[in-house]
């Protein structure tokens, strides 16, 4: 059946399983010059983020998960402003980087890397010399005809676009697109862009033209469409996801890089490269700081610059009618796609219990746990809507709703309470191994910050106040408790988790101290070492968790 008479979603599932079989052919065969990419380069925020990428890649390519004869580099951001993250929005993926986020199918099991470059497979034959920029954390599936491939061909910028909701808008970048000469849809369009909006407010899309109508002008045919994003929507607007550019173009950006040399401001390659282009860009937004995370006194001067070098570079638009973007980058997003979502469950072949020993699920169920290379005793329970991944979970224990379990080792009957956040650590401290466990709720803000001690009772921990937890736990609010910056206290550096010798342990401490807020009763941390979120990460080792995971692909424990 074509993609253009399959029903939309039948379309999207064939069209992405398709490129899923193409790229797992490719998987451990030695590339020819054209046939795949030259170089996949990986950022990361420090060398201890570095050197993690370098041996999952090195595993990978040993274990032949990835085509080989390819240029695997990982760059580690340079002194100064930081472009890579610490996914303090998704802690689990801290440790070992979102691009490395395991997914619950393929064989061997994929990760968001493997997924990237099965999603992207048909880019490379197709694409002008040039660079294409991707995010970590989130996910495009789409269906054009079969005889289409879409094209990375003129000079500038090129980026995707994916029709979404108004609301959705608010929270990416929106295309305010050059008026069409054709009335019907098609999955593939190729179309100029006038300007590019950063996270718009609804009043600004409607202000700049961005809002979309249906073409036909009749609901009734609208409402039947085959393009999923659409149905039923009587207005819409086309958001971002990734982009390309050419080679001149990023010539042109490295030599500006050179000419200023040490960045002491973040820049953000869509808000401030995108934001510049097309006809309609002005130079209002470069004083806009109201979605920067950390506003330094060069960062107007900087964008200025920025806007006078790109201004009047071309934003050329792939329009994808047909398309799906999901974002995994949150706990919430990460639990409802991995559990909950029975579309991206369907279209890219998610599986409840992945590569793991687990007591079988009734099928009849529509709401699952996903279960991903974990080794789950027959007498243990999890909730639907949780997940847990390189994990062993012993006899009698409970994991309510919507947990995170990751790297954790249970050994005694325990319970887990509904919303737990619980992630394990290997750590090296002055040459021993030891291990910590972060044991939050999966709604805790761990980037909300305070500038004093005095306002640490305004942060949550669990749903309770902070302040309240540290009685429970017998600390007392000082500078000492918290790592790193002093005028920047938040839950992502405060020393509250224990360090143990053992693994079992460390989860079972940690516990402890959740369940102790949970039921208001006391459990003092005063006679362990205690590490902060952040410190844990300057900490890890590496080898030793890599060590531990590739253990449950071979179902083997000491």
């Amino acid at each position: 059946m074509e993609a253009e008479s399959a029903p939309a979603g039948e379309s999207l599932r064939e069209a992405t399983q398709r490129r899923l079989l193409r790229f797992s052919e490719l998987r451990g065969k030695s590339m020819a010059a054209g046939e795949f990419w030259d170089i996949v380069a990986i950022t990361a925020a420090d060398e201890k983020q570095e050197l993690a990428y370098k041996q999952q890649l090195s595993e990978k390519l040993k274990k032949k998960e990835l085509p080989l004869g390819v240029q695997y580099h990982v760059f580690v951001d340079p002194a100064g402003a930081k472009i890579g993250g610490y996914s303090q929005r998704l802690p689990s993926a801290s440790a070992l980087g979102k691009i490395f986020t395991a997914l619950p199918f393929g064989s061997p099991i994929y990760q968001m890397l493997e997924l990237k470059l099965a999603m992207y497979i048909d880019f490379p034959s197709h694409m002008n010399p040039g660079i294409l920029i991707t995010c970590a954390d989130d996910i495009e599936l789409y269906s054009i005809g079969e005889s289409e491939f879409i094209r990375f061909d003129k000079p500038g910028f090129t980026a995707l676009a994916h029709p979404s909701s108004l609301t959705v808008g608010t929270t990416h970048g929106v295309f305010v697109l050059e008026p069409c000469n054709h009335l019907e849809y098609r999955d593939l369009e190729y179309r100029s862009c006038h300007r590019f909006l950063h996270k718009p407010s609804i009043e600004e899309m409607y202000e700049f033209d961005a809002v979309c109508r249906p073409r036909n002008f009749f609901q009734q045919e609208f409402a039947g469409s085959d393009i999923p994003s659409l149905k039923l929507e009587p207005e819409y607007v086309y958001t971002d996801s990734l982009f390309y550019m050419d080679h001149k173009t990023a010539k042109k950006l490295l030599a500006f890089y050179e000419k200023i040399g040490t960045l002491h401001c973040e820049i953000d390659a869509y808000g401030d490269f995108l934001q510049a282009l097309g006809p309609g860009a002005t130079v209002e937004y470069t004083k806009n700081t109201s979605n920067v995370t950390k506003e330094e006194s060069e960062l107007v001067d900087m964008r200025q610059r920025i806007f006078h070098l790109l201004k009047g570079t071309p934003l050329n638009v792939v329009v994808l009618n047909n398309s799906k973007f999901y974002h995994i980058g949150t706990t919430e997003e990460y639990l409802f796609h991995f559990t909950a979502d029975s579309s991206l469950k369907s279209e890219l072949g998610l599986q409840s219990i992945a590569f793991s020993l687990f007591p079988s699920i009734p099928e009849c169920s529509t709401n699952k746990p996903c279960i991903i290379q974990s080794i789950l005793d027959s007498t243990c329970s999890v909730t639907p809507g949780s997940v847990v991944e390189y994990s062993r979970l012993g006899p009698d224990v409970s994991v309510g709703e919507n947990c995170i379990i990751s790297g954790a080792y249970v050994k005694t009957t325990a319970v887990l309470p509904a919303y737990s956040f619980v992630c394990s650590l290997s750590l090296k401290m002055n040459g021993h191994l030891k291990y910590s466990t972060m044991a939050c709720g999966v709604q805790d803000n761990l980037k909300q910050n305070v500038k004093t001690l005095s306002d640490v009772k305004l942060l949550q921990f669990f749903g309770v106040c902070f302040l309240s937890c540290l009685d429970i736990w017998n600390l007392k609010v000082t500078e000492e408790l918290f790592s790193g910056n002093k005028t920047c206290l938040s839950l992502w550096n405060a020393r509250i988790f224990p360090v143990c010798s053992s693994l079992s342990d460390s989860v079972t401490t940690s516990l402890k101290m959740l369940n102790a807020v949970q039921s208001k009763s006391a459990f003092s941390l005063n006679n362990y070492k205690l590490l902060s979120i952040e410190e844990m990460l300057f900490y890890k080792d590496i080898e030793d968790m890599i060590t531990y995971r590739s253990k449950f692909s071979r179902n083997y424990f000491e």
